[in-house]
């Protein structure tokens, strides 16, 4: 049973990589190769060099890590006051909105997107930043996630800091925070991945490329890449968005699984 584990383990591994290793082999292939059949040793870098000159890739990667920290900062903020709220705090109706908040986890995102874009259109927020990351600045996983793990602390410790002379403020960013580092750089691997690949809200709300993410930019350049010929160029580009995600995983691949593991999620 031992070695048919590590068997399937194995066989799934390969299937996961079999996708991302054809976009880096055809990423590299010469375009007249790319539906020629036969097999030949030739490769070049001039797929990634025109796939950076034919689009604003530069512009489109300010624009997605702009929004991708933007949304994070103002999460962090929101769900550890939230998540202290809910964890420490008593007041009238806690429960039902703890309800409500959960309840928001079952309901896709996409489901308010008529909605949210029609509040954006009111706030003349379209083809904005701020209009793309405003419907995330609050988190319901984030909320949840962070409640259990100040559930855990002591109260001891917030009594402490009660006496060393602490106002909630610092109780919360003095002793809540650093014990849920982990969760909290969990929360941040989620959210950071989410974003980095959303694709359906910005596509809607942007309309220049002063404002698209990479994930947008790249849907335009493949759209004017429609002929087989043209796949090395599309790939080259996919490889360009998906690097940093890829790079931080295999860099920080013990740190990711360390992080998830002490916060309890598997």
């Amino acid at each position: 049973m031992r070695y048919l584990k590590y068997g399937l383990m194995y066989v799934l591994a390969v299937i996961w990589v079999i996708p991302l290793a054809w976009t880096v082999f055809t990423s590299f292939r010469p375009r007249d190769l790319i539906v020629a059949s036969g097999w030949s040793f030739e490769f070049t870098l001039a797929n990634y060099k025109t796939a950076w000159t034919a689009a604003p890739f530069g512009l489109y990667y300010i624009n997605t890590i702009e929004i991708v920290f933007g949304i994070l900062a103002l999460q962090l903020i929101t769900v550890i006051l939230a998540a202290y709220a809910f964890a420490r705090m008593k007041f009238w109706g806690k429960d039902l909105l703890l309800m409500l908040v959960m309840v928001q986890i079952m309901v896709p995102p996409d489901i308010l997107i008529v909605q949210n874009y029609q509040v954006l259109k009111m706030l003349h927020l379209i083809d904005t930043k701020l209009g793309i990351m405003i419907p995330y600045f609050a988190s319901a996983f984030g909320t949840f996630l962070l409640r259990q793990t100040f559930k855990s602390v002591p109260y001891e410790l917030e009594e402490a800091a009660r006496l060393d002379g602490c106002n909630l403020l610092q109780i919360i960013m003095k002793v809540y925070a650093p014990l849920a580092v982990p969760s909290i750089i969990s929360f941040s691997i989620v959210s950071i991945s989410a974003h980095w690949n959303a694709f359906l809200w910005p596509l809607i709300v942007t309309n220049s490329p002063d404002n698209r993410p990479l994930t947008v930019g790249l849907a335009i350049f493949a759209h004017a890449s429609e002929t087989g010929a043209q796949f090395a160029e599309v790939t080259a580009a996919t490889l360009i968005i998906a690097l940093p995600l890829l790079v931080g995983f295999f860099a920080f691949q013990k740190g990711f699984i360390n992080s998830f593991m002490h916060s309890g999620v598997k």
